[in-house]
């Protein structure tokens, strides 16, 4: 026989004037229970409102600064992050995107997925969602 007990939830919603606002019906961020679930971000730049110049290695850049900018509105650093993934308009722009990721998650890097996807918001080139946690 199963026993089932609902457990209390602590939730708390993460929004920064540094990340993009959100394009649709969803958060920057949810913190719920020790976790941090950032949304995916596309590589518009908060200050313009605006998606940056640039090909794909442009694109990961401010995608990743999106991504640490809210990580850090909620009190974390990169190293709380332990998963990401990173999703491409095609697959052929991996390598790009690998070697910016790269450059911010050398050392103990997070565990990652990355795959394309037939159409991103926007026509952004690549979206990265991410999770982090300081348990």
């Amino acid at each position: 026989m199963w026993e089932y007990k609902l457990l209390h939830m602590s939730k708390r919603i993460i929004s920064t004037p540094n990340a993009p606002k959100a394009i649709a019906i969803y958060n920057q961020a949810v913190e719920a229970n020790g976790f941090l679930f950032v949304s995916g971000q596309i590589p518009i730049d908060p200050a313009t409102g605006k998606f940056v110049e640039g090909g794909i290695r442009e694109q990961t850049e401010q995608v990743i600064r999106n991504v640490l900018a809210i990580i850090e509105a909620a009190g974390y650093t990169k190293e709380h992050i332990v998963k990401c993934t990173c999703i491409l308009s095609t697959m052929d722009d991996f390598a790009g995107m690998n070697e910016v990721y790269g450059k911010h998650f050398n050392q103990d890097a997070p565990a990652r997925a990355a795959f394309a996807a037939a159409k991103l918001p926007m026509g952004a080139l690549i979206e990265i969602e991410a999770i982090a946690t300081k348990n």
